[in-house]
């Protein structure tokens, strides 16, 4: 029989350009299969990418759109690598490379010149980039402090990672990549949390008017010397402080406007936060933070999102009836059905604030108009041109030329381009804390918080309240009576503490126990489809064997004579709780408790105590222990009415443990 389990309900974007919605289904499907194929073609040969390319798009053209399954594409390696691998025609490339420069024309001036081969000696040793710069041949400074790396651009920076596998987001180890990487990491440029400062946008906050040589044997990076305590690295730094403030090189302000957003008809429920002006958009879209503040519950669908990087993939929910209201109260707009995306630009950077304008001549009239940073207020919309009224300019202010320029907008004044004072830098100096290790070595990262030194000192002997017992190591040799059993697992114990708590004996004498369910419980999926094929599997074997057919019967009248099975109000289905149903079954929910038998070298032991052993076999052992009612639809199965196998199949469900459960003998052993 089958177990029928209840059913239960249980890469950041720098500018969006357009979003379409799909079928939402098949939509799913093709990410799915994109999602794990994807970052496995990235890997592979260019030469075989372009081939995946034709191979993936036939495949599409063949099936109706459809994207290419895995197995296709472990079929299209497989079948390339024997083709590579295939020594009778590696010879054969060679020469044709040469038949072509023939035929060509193609002279070889230096063809009768010898050859000189100079031998480099490659170290197969992993490099450690938390500790040296692969930039400087293993210098000793890590790579997210190099200031040479730090000048690269974006772009370089991230094909040098690429290159050397080292992780995106912490830049510290090649171990792992960024969408594993659980280290926390905060910028001290922009307060990210999704990328170290070696990884920030723009240029570096210590560039000066000409980049660190890169042949430069350290990177511009100070080398700690083993012999000092304390090293510091000063370095005195052009930074606008007056308005970019320390730990930047340059600001620039953008059209993000500080607003009350708030469902239309209840304005007690407003939240102040900022909102995107983007008209390079055709949608309006919203961070999933907006959805959790409004306890917004809807359906995802799919859609395309349009970047400057290509097209990408993605799903979200959608949000109706939201209103938008400017600083002062003046304005109220009602907001189009808003997309959920992750990937909305989150630099606060850009943000115009009053010292923004305050140094520009020509802006410093509009300061008043303009509030100040709200640090509790986050960038939570994107407002696209589906809402055209935000994006229509009442005012603008111009200046020179190259300056920055402001506009007031119906939600509030905003400021557009560089507002870097320039030649305005003040000086600041960045320096670098060493601590020293207990081996004496310097190093410049935290001491491990966790790291506990003990040390038993001789003079507690002589204190009167110090007696042995509480002494350290005075009781590590003391023997207890459990020195040779084995400990309990933790679910072992979460097994028992359920037992103690909720097995209890009934009117008739019987012995009620509960599912032992795991916590947090992975929801069970409606399995029925799965058992009514399973059934109709065991009545094809029933009508082939006769004989098999009577025992059948005769095991089912047993149970219900017994009264160990009875009929649900409502139905779900049966036996085998091992089988799985969207990769889950009953038994991976339910824990197996711990091993309470009698060990099988006691049993024997006691064998040789007295001149008679006794064995007995107890019948359908599980039977005599009932489970919990509020349990019992857990355990549903599909059986003949009245255990006639020519009437109907109709629901029933079992009263006791059952051979086949995962915890059944624990719960047995544990109620005698």
């Amino acid at each position: 029989m089958t177990k029928w389990l209840g059913k239960e309900s249980g890469a950041q974007v720098k500018r969006i350009r357009s979003v379409h919605v799909n079928n939402p289904n098949l939509a799913l499907s093709k990410a799915w299969e994109r999602l794990r194929i994807g970052p496995i073609v990235e890997k592979l040969p260019y030469q075989l990418q372009e081939k995946w390319l034709t191979s993936g798009t036939r495949h599409k053209e063949q099936t109706g759109g459809r994207f290419p399954p895995f197995h296709y594409f472990c079929n299209f390696v497989s079948q390339e690598a024997k083709r590579r691998n295939d020594p009778s025609f590696m010879y054969q490339s060679c020469t044709t490379t040469a038949t072509k420069q023939d035929q060509h024309g193609w002279k070889n001036a230096n063809a009768n010149k010898p050859i000189l081969v100079n031998k480099t000696d490659v170290s197969t040793t992993q490099v450690d980039p938390n500790k040296n710069c692969p930039l400087h041949s293993n210098k000793p400074h890590p790579l997210k402090k190099c200031r040479t790396f730090r000048y690269k651009s974006l772009d370089d920076r991230k094909a040098f990672l690429r290159e050397k596998g080292i992780c995106f987001k912490c830049c510290s180890t090649t171990s792992h990549l960024a969408k594993d990487c659980k280290t926390n990491v905060k910028c001290s440029e922009c307060d990210s949390t999704k990328h170290d400062a070696a990884m920030h946008p723009g240029p570096s906050p210590q560039s000066k008017d000409k980049a660190p040589p890169s042949s430069q044997e350290n990177g511009g990076e100070e080398e700690v010397q083993p012999n000092k305590v304390e090293v510091s690295e000063a370095e005195v730094s052009a930074t606008c402080t007056e308005v970019c403030g320390p730990g930047q090189w340059s600001r620039s302000c953008s059209k993000i406007c500080l607003t009350k957003i708030y469902p239309k008809g209840s304005k007690d429920m407003a939240i102040k936060a900022y909102v995107i002006l983007d008209d390079q958009s055709n949608r309006s879209l919203a961070r999933p933070e907006l959805f959790e503040l409004f306890g917004v519950e809807s359906e995802t669908f799919s859609y395309h999102l349009r970047t400057c990087s290509g097209i990408i993939e993605t799903s979200g929910k959608r949000v109706e009836g939201l209103q938008v209201e400017s600083l002062d109260g003046k304005v109220h707009i009602s907001l189009p059905p808003l997309i959920e995306c992750p990937d909305i630009p989150n630099n606060r950077s850009e943000i115009p604030t009053p010292s923004a304008v305050q140094h520009q001549p020509h802006l410093r009239h509009i300061a008043q108009h303009i509030p100040e940073l709200d640090s509790e207020a986050e960038i939570l919309i994107l407002l696209g041109r589906d809402v055209l009224r935000v994006h229509k300019v009442r005012q603008q202010v111009n200046g020179p030329h190259n300056s920055p320029f402001a506009q007031r907008l119906d939600l509030g004044w905003v400021v557009i381009g560089e507002v870097c004072l320039g030649s305005v830098h003040k000086p600041t100096v960045n320096s670098y804390k060493t601590n020293v290790l207990d081996s004496g070595r310097p190093s410049i990262f935290k001491p491990c918080p966790s790291f506990m030194h003990i040390k038993e000192t001789p003079q507690c002997f002589n204190r009167p309240d110090k007696t042995p017992e509480r002494m350290l190591g005075q009781t590590v040799f003391n023997r207890t009576e459990h020195d040779n059993k084995p400990a309990p697992s933790v679910e072992d114990t979460i097994f028992l503490e359920i037992m103690d708590r909720h097995v209890f004996k009934d009117d008739g004498n019987s012995w009620i126990a509960p599912l032992p369910f795991r916590e947090p419980r992975q929801p069970l999926p409606n399995n029925k489809e799965q058992v009514v094929k399973r059934f109709s599997s065991l009545q094809r074997i029933l009508k082939r064997k006769p004989e098999m057919q009577e025992q059948y019967v005769k095991f089912m009248e047993k149970i219900f004579a017994n009264g160990h099975a009875e009929k649900p109000n409502q139905i779900r289905v049966v036996f085998d709780s091992s089988a799985q149903y969207s990769g889950v079954s009953l038994n991976d929910v339910l824990l197996t408790g711990p091993d309470l038998n009698n060990s099988l070298l006691g049993v024997l032991l006691r064998f040789r105590k007295e001149k008679v052993a006794i064995m007995a076999d107890i019948q359908q052992m599980f039977h005599c222990f009932l489970v919990h009612e509020e349990h019992r639809n857990y355990l549903r199965f599909l059986w003949h009415k009245d255990n006639d196998i020519d009437k109907e199949v109709i629901e029933y469900r079992m009263r006791v443990y059952v051979f086949g459960n995962g915890p059944s003998p624990a719960v047995a052993t544990y109620s005698l």
